[in-house]
C-alpha cells in the first residue's frame, strides 16, 4: 500500500461508526472540539508563528501571508463555527421525498453520507478545521491535504481535533491529514478510487486545474473566484463605491473578492475618481481599458487581455468602461470563473436581466459579493464554493456532503 492507501484504508474502516452516529454524538465531537481549540491557544498560535516566518522567508506576498494567519480572534471564529454547525439541522436521515407504488411498495428517498471525503487544499489553516467539522456533521469520514506552507498549524489543528473525536469514545481516523505534502502523494489522492469517494479541491486555479485533470475518482470543482462588479447606468453611484471597495480590499485573498470592475459609460467620469479616491486608501493598483486611462490619468496600469481573465487575490483591480447592460453579461460570459457577480442598479429591468442572463453560482444586486460564504448564507462552515453544476454549485455546506439513497420496503412483491 502507498501512504494515501493506507490512510484510505483507515478512513474505511472507520466511516461506519460515523456514519451511524446520532446528531448528539456528532454534536457532542464538535462542541469538544470548540472547547480544544480555545484551550490549546496558544500552543496553535506558536505553531501558526512558523508557518508565517518560513513563508516570509520564501518570499510569499503579504496578502498570502494574511491567508496563513490565525488570531485569537480567527481562532475564537473558527470555534464558534464549530458551534453553530451544532445548530445546524443534521441532514443525515432526512426523508427528501416517498410514495407508494401501485403494487404496495414503499420507496422513501433519504439523504445520507458520502462515505470518505477527500481534500485537497491551500494555504488557509481555518479549512482545516471547517472540513472537519462539517465532515463529521454530515457523518463523513475526511482525509484532508493542506498546503506546505501551513503544514505546522494543520498538524496542530487535527491532533487537537483528533483528540476530541477520540475522548467522545470514536475513532480518531475519522478525520485524518496527509502530512506528506508532496505532488507524489496529490496525484495518489487523485487516483484512490475506492478508497475516497469523492475529492473536493479548494485554492488557486493551478490546483484546481491539475485536480480536474488527473483524478480518476469524482470531483467537485471549486474555489476560482475572477468576481466581477458592474456599475450600471442608474447605479447609486456612492453605494457602488463601497460595494467595489468592500468587495476589494476588505480581504482581497480569497475567492470571493472582486477582480475586475465593468462602469457604464454614461456614468464612467462621476463614478471612477470616486473609486480611485476610496482605493487609494489601501493602494489598490487599477489596470484600465483607454477610456478609465483617460478619465483617471496615468495612474492607471494600461490592461492587457490577460488582466481580464486574472485572479488577482491581491490589491489589484482590472477596470473597463463598457457602452451597456449587454456589453457587461457578454465581457462577463467571457472571462468569468462562473463564481460571484454584482449589478449596481436602480432599475429593475437591468437587475432582473443581469440575474437571469449572468450564468455563476451567485448574482448578486446592490450587495457585495464577499457575502458568497457559507456562513453568510446560513449554511454554517462551507466546504468551498462550487464552481460547476454538477453535484452542488454556490458555497457548499451541510447538505451538499450528503448524497441519497433509496429505500424499498414490500411484502412479497415478486417482477
Amino acid at each position: 500500500m502507498n501512504y494515501i492507501e493506507e490512510l484510505g484504508q483507515k478512513a474505511q474502516n472507520a466511516k461506519k461508526s460515523l456514519a451511524t452516529a446520532s446528531t448528539g454524538q456528532k454534536n457532542e465531537i464538535l462542541r469538544c472540539i470548540a472547547d480544544r481549540l480555545l484551550q490549546k491557544q496558544e500552543q496553535i498560535l506558536a505553531e501558526n508563528e512558523k508557518d508565517i516566518a518560513n513563508a516570509r522567508e520564501n518570499g510569499i506576498s503579504e496578502t498570502m501571508v494574511d491567508r496563513l494567519r490565525l488570531t485569537p480572534e480567527r481562532i475564537r471564529g473558527i470555534a464558534d463555527a464549530c458551534i453553530q454547525l451544532i445548530n445546524l439541522e443534521d441532514p443525515v436521515g432526512q426523508v427528501i421525498e416517498g410514495s407508494t407504488r401501485p403494487n404496495g411498495m414503499k420507496i422513501t428517498k433519504i439523504r445520507v453520507p458520502m462515505g470518505v471525503v477527500g481534500i485537497i487544499y491551500e494555504s488557509r489553516p481555518n479549512v482545516t478545521v471547517d472540513a472537519a467539522s462539517l465532515c463529521i456533521k454530515s457523518g463523513n469520514a475526511a482525509i484532508l491535504r493542506g498546503g506546505k506552507e501551513a503544514i505546522c498549524s494543520n498538524k496542530v489543528l487535527m491532533d487537537t481535533m483528533r483528540g476530541a473525536v477520540a475522548a467522545c469514545g470514536f475513532p480518531e481516523d475519522i478525520i485524518q491529514l496527509v502530512e506528506d505534502t508532496s505532488r507524489e502523494v496529490s496525484t495518489q489522492m487523485m487516483k484512490a478510487n475506492g478508497l475516497i469517494d469523492v475529492l473536493i479541491p479548494r485554492g488557486g486555479a493551478g490546483l484546481i486545474r491539475a485536480v480536474v485533470r488527473n483524478a480518476t475518482l469524482p470531483v467537485i470543482e471549486t474555489g476560482t473566484g475572477n468576481c466581477h462588479i458592474y456599475v450600471d447606468e442608474t447605479a447609486d453611484l456612492a453605494m457602488a463605491v463601497e460595494i467595489t471597495d468592500n468587495g476589494k480590499t476588505q480581504r482581497p485573498s480569497v475567492c470571493n473578492a472582486l477582480e475586475t470592475c465593468l462602469v457604464h459609460k454614461s456614468v464612467a467620469e462621476a463614478f471612477l475618481p470616486m473609486l480611485k479616491a476610496k482605493l487609494d486608501e489601501h493602494q489598490v493598483e487599477l489596470r484600465g481599458c483607454e477610456r478609465t486611462a483617460q478619465i483617471l490619468g496615468d495612474c492607471v496600469v494600461p490592461a492587457i487581455e490577460q488582466d481580464y481573465a486574472t485572479e488577482f487575490l491581491d490589491y489589484k483591480l482590472a477596470v473597463k468602461v463598457v457602452d451597456s447592460v449587454d456589453e457587461a453579461i457578454a465581457h462577463i460570459a467571457k472571462y468569468s470563473t462562473g463564481h460571484s457577480e454584482c449589478i449596481v442598479t436602480e432599475s429593475y429591468a437591468n437587475a432582473a436581466k443581469f440575474q437571469a442572463e449572468v450564468d455563476s453560482a451567485c448574482v448578486y444586486v446592490n450587495c457585495s459579493t464577499r457575502f458568497t460564504d457559507g456562513g453568510e448564507f446560513g449554511l454554517g462552515a462551507e466546504i468551498g464554493i462550487s464552481t460547476q453544476k454538477l453535484h452542488a454549485r454556490g458555497p457548499m455546506g451541510l447538505k451538499e456532503l450528503t448524497t441519497m439513497k433509496y429505500l424499498i420496503s414490500g411484502d412479497g412483491q415478486i417482477r
